[in-house]
């Protein structure tokens, strides 16, 4: 029998469940990936997204044909072009790593079509530590606060070890064409030149910058990492948007670097290093769970929250997204995600704050604006952290929290290093708003729907 491997959001060849189990078909393998734009459940990329997806399918490609397996791209509704590849290419089974968002609707309508028609259809853990539908509450629903759901996952036995990359694929004796990569013109123009700069997609990239991290900066994460003139974070959050690196990977050579031999989590050295692939799973299962968090909030009382509309003020989100507000931290984290694809985690939540609390601007503006320029985009993580930040999510900041970007930028930038970097000019834009004022601002529209019911 022949099998068909379909690649999505794993772009790898180890630890990779799915192409494992293909490998061991004597008869053959194609190894597909599909640019599913149209789907009604799938969500268009963003520029920035599109330009890593670009290059990690290079690498992906290169991989495989070490291997011995050439890669096929094909593009349109997942629906269609799946069964045809496999009629193409007289294949018996297909195989895929599973996916967690609004897509499972696709995959489960897919895999009931493709056993219809005769086909074994199979699907495989391969992005997650844990399965969404593992952990629960003693009610058995999904947890709403991160400490309880952690604790719940560590719990659960260690996540399984690994799995080695196939030592070779067979090919399958049908060809199957393939679209050209190069004209799926993934390649956006504004970030051409300036992201090849900073970013090096693909999955030895990702192993290389693991290794970097446990030999040179885990045993100062703790302390460094709110630091963000400091190289003190792994830089692993596009390698594992993209999968050319798995969770269990990251998971259990860092454990091993630190010596603990544990399978926990709570190595002294990589505990809180750990804990933020911990805060990775929450949002993915809350996702699972709650359905797509990109277009509505959580905490339904926000649905009636008084939002400044773009209208009301367009100049100051437009100098938000220029990084020209006057205030040098939330500056610099913007020209820093314009120039790289990517933003300080520390940063990311001041200027979240900003927008949303200072601002008063829909959360869902400032999503929508990382969901284009951020390379380490995906389904869950970047609407949750954005929910998080604005209040209306689960295990919230509180709606009184609000990140002042100058107490901010004092306590985790204090000598001005990574605001010189970015936005050296900061001093010499006038503040567009006053922050006091628009922290009041924002505690007054927030008592409009306390007594709200959150469902």
């Amino acid at each position: 029998m022949t099998s068909i491997i379909w690649f999505r959001d794993d772009l790898r060849v180890a630890d990779h469940a799915a192409l494992l189990e293909a490998a061991g078909d004597p008869d053959g393998v194609t190894a597909l990936y599909v640019l599913d734009e149209t789907s009604p459940e799938a969500r268009p990329l963003g520029g920035a997204a599109r330009w890593w997806l670009h290059h990690s399918l290079g690498a992906l490609r290169r991989s495989l044909a070490e291997l011995g397996l050439p890669l096929t791209l094909r593009r349109g509704p997942a629906e269609r072009v799946v069964p045809e590849v496999a009629r193409e290419a007289g294949a018996q089974r297909v195989f895929w790593n599973r996916r967690y968002g609004p897509e499972r609707d696709i995959d489960a309508r897919l895999k009931a079509r493709l056993r219809a028609d005769g086909i074994d259809a199979r699907s495989f853990a391969g992005s997650l530590l844990f399965e969404p539908w593992t952990i629960a509450t003693g009610e058995g629903t999904a947890y709403r606060v991160y400490s309880a759901f952690w604790r719940a996952c560590m719990r659960e036995p260690a996540p399984a070890r690994p799995l080695p990359a196939p030592d070779a694929l067979a090919v399958t004796p049908t060809p199957v064409p393939s679209d050209s990569l190069e004209e799926w013109g993934l390649l956006d123009a504004r970030w051409a030149h300036t992201l090849e700069a900073h970013c090096a997609p693909g999955e030895k990239a990702a192993n290389d910058r693991l290794d970097e991290f446990l030999d040179e900066r885990v045993s100062d994460y703790d302390r460094a990492r709110d630091l963000p003139s400091l190289p003190a974070t792994s830089g692993l959050s596009p390698h594992l948007r993209w999968g050319e690196i798995s969770p269990r990977t990251v998971w259990w050579r860092a454990l091993e670097a630190a010596g603990t031999g544990i399978g926990d989590g709570t190595g002294d050295e990589v505990g809180g290093f750990l804990s933020e692939l911990g805060w990775r799973e929450f949002a993915w299962h809350t996702l699972f769970h709650r359905g797509a968090l990109e277009s509505r909030g959580l905490d339904r009382r926000y649905d009636a929250f008084p939002w400044r509309s773009e209208g009301e003020s367009a100049a100051e989100p437009a100098a938000w997204r220029k990084g020209e507000t006057g205030f040098g931290l939330v500056d610099a984290g913007m020209r820093e995600l314009w120039q790289t694809g990517v933003m300080h985690n520390r940063v990311r939540m001041v200027v979240a704050s900003f927008l949303t609390k200072n601002l008063l601007v829909d959360w869902r503006v400032g999503e929508a604006w990382f969901w284009d320029t951020l390379v380490d985009a995906d389904r869950a993580s970047n609407p949750f952290n954005w929910q998080w930040v604005a209040g209306c999510g689960v295990d919230a900041a509180p709606y009184f929290r609000v990140f002042n970007p100058v107490t901010q930028q004092k306590k985790f930038d204090p000598d001005g290093k990574y605001v010189d970097r970015w936005a050296s000019d900061s001093l010499l834009t006038p503040p567009i708003v006053d922050l006091a004022e628009t922290r009041q601002r924002a505690l007054d529209a927030y008592e409009q729907i306390r007594g709200l019911p959150r469902a």
